[in-house]
């Protein structure tokens, strides 16, 4: 196999991306063979972008059984995304799943079964995010040991602004039963995965989530939360869509200094002696470590959706390791249904990995009976 046959279910705004940069020649390894959707109006856009020789199919399944593809990208609405890959899968087609793997960690769970029992299939997750060296340099300076053990770590990521005339355009977006979720299911998929990818996973959270609170919409529009990791360190996330400008600014404090992401730069400061060494052998009352300002090398180029794309076909043509796994879609959402979860009983601490039967029926009430603030 010289080129990857590929088929993109779903063309809506990223299903008709990931096509523009394929033709566009941004993406190696990929030739797109066939496009799903169970809008004519929206095959009508892909017949007329892709031309003639794409096989165009009605149902997800109908391509997935087709013969015309080797991969697939799964590009349609959140709950959606497991069956459909697992699906795939069985019929021993390759998947890269789009944000988020699914809404609710049990089905998810079942997806990552499935794709275990068949380890022939590459199975991974558009989390382009990672392709970021800006986060991977930090992944890397708190892997190698050079920021020590980490203390602490604070996200606040509000530029996720979104109008009301956004929701107002209908569909299924922002609705329980529709998407599952709002600013954590919809926009915050790719920062809880990098917040994961390069933290490691919490222990516990506890939160507070607020509905519509800024947008006439039933999902969440607002939150806070509290972690707290393994080894003691504790961690803060805070995100909605009705801040302007808002912020995006990553904070990691550990033993030998802070690093803070922000305005797409790396800032490091480094301390000259670790803080517990400086608070064991300083004997002066009133002190505090020496902090160098540190200049850190960032190489490398972002190369989003396309670089991801290009893996996953690199993957299946020649066996190379996955930028980010199938499986690991399921970290970000465990934080995510905490975080949900931890609101709607009482803002009490929830374990993660969390309760999947008592999430997957505060969600069906929420589906019910959506409530605003």
């Amino acid at each position: 196999m010289k080129t990857v046959r590929f088929g993109i279910i779903g063309f809506g705004h990223i299903g008709s991306q990931h096509a523009k940069e394929i033709i566009a020649g941004k993406v190696s390894g990929l030739t797109i063979t066939a496009v799903a959707d169970t809008d004519p109006a929206r095959l009508k856009a892909a017949k007329e972008m892709l031309g003639e020789s794409v096989k165009m199919f009605d149902s997800a399944e109908a391509l997935i059984h087709s013969g015309e593809v080797d991969g697939v990208v799964i590009a349609v609405p959140h709950y959606l995304h497991p069956s459909l890959a697992e699906e795939a899968i069985r019929s021993g087609v390759h998947v890269l799943v789009e944000k988020p793997a699914g809404v609710y960690t049990k089905q998810v769970k079942r997806m990552n079964t499935t794709a275990q029992a068949h380890p022939d299939i590459v199975f991974c997750m558009d989390f382009n995010q990672r392709t970021n060296p800006l986060y991977g340099k930090v992944k890397d300076l708190l892997k190698s040991g050079e920021l020590g053990e980490m203390k602490r770590v604070i996200w606040i990521i509000t530029d996720w602004y979104r109008s009301q005339s956004y929701y107002d355009q209908g569909g299924w977006r922002a609705t329980w039963d529709g998407e599952g979720g709002g600013v954590l299911l919809n926009q915050n998929p790719h920062n809880l995965d990098l917040w994961q990818w390069i933290c490691g996973m919490p222990s516990r959270v506890r939160s507070q989530v607020y509905y519509g609170k800024h947008r006439k919409i039933e999902v969440e529009d607002d939150l806070y939360a509290v972690v707290e990791y393994p080894n003691g360190a504790t961690g803060a996330y805070i995100t909605t869509v009705g801040d302007a400008p808002g912020t995006n600014r990553l904070e990691i404090d550990g033993e030998r200094g802070q690093i803070v992401v922000e305005n797409n730069s790396l800032a490091f400061r480094r301390l000259r002696v670790p803080e517990p060494e400086f608070n064991r052998t300083w004997t002066k009352g009133l002190g505090k470590p020496e902090v160098w300002n540190c200049e850190v090398p960032v190489k490398g180029k972002y190369t989003s959706h396309a670089g991801i794309l290009s893996n996953f076909a690199d993957c299946i043509l020649y066996g190379k390791k996955p930028i980010a796994p199938g499986a690991e879609g399921l970290n970000g959402l465990e934080i995510s249904n905490a975080i949900h979860l931890s609101s709607c009983t009482g803002g009490d601490w929830v374990d993660v990995p969390v309760d999947d039967d008592l999430f997957l029926e505060k969600l069906q009430e929420h589906c019910k009976n959506p409530v605003t603030e």
